[in-house]
């Protein structure tokens, strides 16, 4: 973790300005959020605005009554003085109710909006960090701060309308009193300000220290990495870390916490000091007889309550700008361009005597976001309509890679590639995908029932339970549903009350299920679908998995030679470059690199 934080920098008119741009959109979504209870907001804020006004000139007539010897005046606005009060009282609660009710609704709405958008954006964001920098700065206190900068405007509203009765009363007074006032209350809150910008610039700073931290406490404590945590004894080492991160943070929030709480009380000082001056002139002209009791009661009260709330005002428009800081973190994260809104490429024509079926990867190259070499260059590949064809290599030889391509998870950078003829970029994404059944290697586990987790690979069929079952029967998972206390209803896992936990067998045998719930999909492709079978599950997988291909186009992804030979045809990737294609004999008796890593591995059941 880097020990110098960011510079902090003054709030100038041009940032200020800048950071409310983002009030009026703000308005709107906790407008579209709640319009009821945001209309409630205004009119109990106009309310708690007007009401202390009315009581302070209550407690006026109240006192000049007393002195007069008045008792049915003093009767009459002391019942009046209690029923605004009461209502005062009510308005109070009632703000507290509607901002606690529409804090509720938009923290549902707000994170809503937030995973819209993630579920609207590429694979490639999702594997670039500076994208989760983002994803955590929107997502942090996106359900609280929209509420916050309608509760600061409201109060700024409610604190003007109180601030514009006391100074209407305080004019007849003294103008110097109205301006001390003013001028009084303006450096505390201009240092509050200073302090709210360092505390968002460092937050943002360190969100990525931040990911570090919440990745640290999920490894400590969650049921997949307990086992390795407590075997190898790194539970002390990452708990280190841990410590270490989190005393960062809080080295950094005492320091700028202390700055900001040393500050606010010396420059309050100022506006304390100018309310006693004020009030001792006032008495000393209530002594001298300028001032009647109830005149005095009247301004010393309008000149506190006034100074408060002009210091409110300044203090609201401060955490507007706070929270406005803030709500730019998640319109920068709603921002970024959707897939639809990004730049494709025109389908290159062409012209072909008929449309061939099949698959067609023409000159393919791909290279990762900020990646300096290529996962895939000069790809050429052709797999006609039913033919089973495997994927050989090395980790990292871009076998996935191709994968991931032809479902348009990613864009290719140069090339294409045709399905049936067509280019990939005239496809619907979603027509295309309904196309294929796919498991990776690192397929999930989902927490959830056995009947959800195979349903979800067709989720219009996720209550069609005989296909869920046809599904499990093909993926060789039938026989789980008998060995599970709730059957087919079993929740799976242990994130979640009465789970039951599945060894990585039974897990890849679901996945493959999941696959297979996908009965109108043409393509079959399975990145390393038996890695965690034995022998005799894998085996029985494959003949299953060959008969239930049989007019479909399959592609496989394995490093077990015997089931790669079951494939029609073999292509060896190298470095992201086709270096042999071929049948399981043609390669073996080219004696290249098929061959060399077939021997090695026969050598390993001799």
């Amino acid at each position: 973790m880097s020990q110098a934080g960011p510079a902090v920098q003054e709030p100038t008119l041009a940032t200020l300005k800048q950071s409310f741009l983002h009030a009026p959109r703000t308005l709107r979504l906790v407008w579209r959020s709640s319009r009821r209870t945001t209309a409630m907001l205004g009119l109990l804020t106009i309310a708690s605005a007007c009401l202390p006004i009315a009581v302070a000139h209550a407690g006026k007539e109240i006192v000049d009554a007393v002195v007069a010897g008045a008792e049915s005046d003093c009767i009459r606005w002391a019942l009046i003085e209690l029923v605004l009060v009461l209502g005062h009282v009510f308005s109070q609660r009632g703000l507290s109710l509607a901002r606690a009710l529409l804090g509720a609704r938009l923290a549902i709405d707000v994170n809503v909006m937030v995973l819209e958008k993630a579920q609207e954006l590429e694979l490639r964001h999702f594997e670039d960090p500076e994208f989760y920098d983002q994803l955590t700065r929107a997502r942090r206190e996106a359900s609280s701060r929209p509420v916050q900068v309608v509760t600061e405007t409201f109060r700024m509203v409610q604190n003007a309308l109180t601030l514009a009765g006391y100074m209407a009363l305080l004019l007849s007074y003294s103008g110097v009193a109205v301006l001390g006032l003013i001028l009084a209350s303006i450096p505390a809150t201009l240092a509050e300000m200073r302090y709210s910008n360092a505390a968002f610039r460092l937050r943002n700073w360190r969100s990525p220290d931040m990911r570090r931290l919440n990745y640290l406490e999920y490894v400590l404590a969650n049921d997949g990495h307990v086992k390795e945590v407590k075997l190898f004894g790194i539970g002390p080492l990452l708990l280190s870390r841990y410590r270490n991160v989190a005393e960062g943070f809080f080295r950094e929030d005492r320091e700028l916490s202390l700055k900001r709480a040393t500050w606010a009380y010396l420059l309050s000082m100022l506006a304390t000091g100018a309310f006693y001056a004020c009030y001792l002139v006032m008495a000393v002209s209530a002594v001298r007889g300028r001032l009647s009791l109830g005149e005095l009661t009247l301004y010393v009260v309008a000149f506190r309550q006034g100074q408060q709330a002009f210091q409110a005002c300044l203090e609201a428009v401060g955490g507007m700008y706070e929270n406005n800081l803030y709500m730019s973190n998640l319109f920068h994260f709603l921002a970024i361009p959707t897939p639809k809104a990004l730049p494709r490429r025109e389908p290159i024509a062409v012209a072909r005597a008929k449309p061939e079926e099949g698959i067609r990867f023409e000159n393919i190259g791909f290279r990762y976001p900020d990646a300096k070499e290529w996962a895939l260059q000069g790809v050429d590949l052709h797999i006609p309509k039913g033919q089973s064809l495997a994927l050989v290599g090395k980790n990292g030889a871009g076998k996935t890679t191709l994968v991931k391509l032809l479902a348009r998870l990613y864009e290719p950078t140069s090339g294409r590639i045709l399905l049936d003829g067509r280019d990939l970029v005239e496809w619907d994404p979603q027509e295309l995908r309904r196309r294929i059944g796919v498991i990776f290697q690192d397929f999930n586990r989902y927490q959830f029932k056995l009947r959800e987790n195979v349903g979800l690979g067709s989720v219009e069929h996720l209550q069609d339970e005989p296909r869920i079952l046809d599904a499990m029967d093909r993926g060789g998972a039938a026989e789980l549903i008998s060995e599970l206390p709730m059957g087919i209803e079993t929740p799976l896992g242990r994130w979640f009350k009465d789970g039951t936990e599945l060894s990585g067998g039974q897990w890849q045998k679901i996945a493959l299920s999941r696959a297979f719930m996908r009965e109108e999909a043409d393509i079959l492709v399975l990145d390393e679908p038996t890695a965690a079978l034995d022998a005799e599950a894998e085996h029985a997988v494959f003949e299953r998995f060959r008969s239930l291909s049989r007019g479909r186009t399959t592609i496989l992804i394995s490093h077990r030679f015997p089931t790669v030979r079951m494939a029609d045809r073999i292509v060896v990737l190298e470095h992201g470059q086709v270096v042999e294609n071929g049948t399981h004999q043609e390669l073996l008796s080219a004696g290249a690199r098929y061959a060399k890593l077939f021997a090695l591995q026969a050598q390993g059941y001799l």
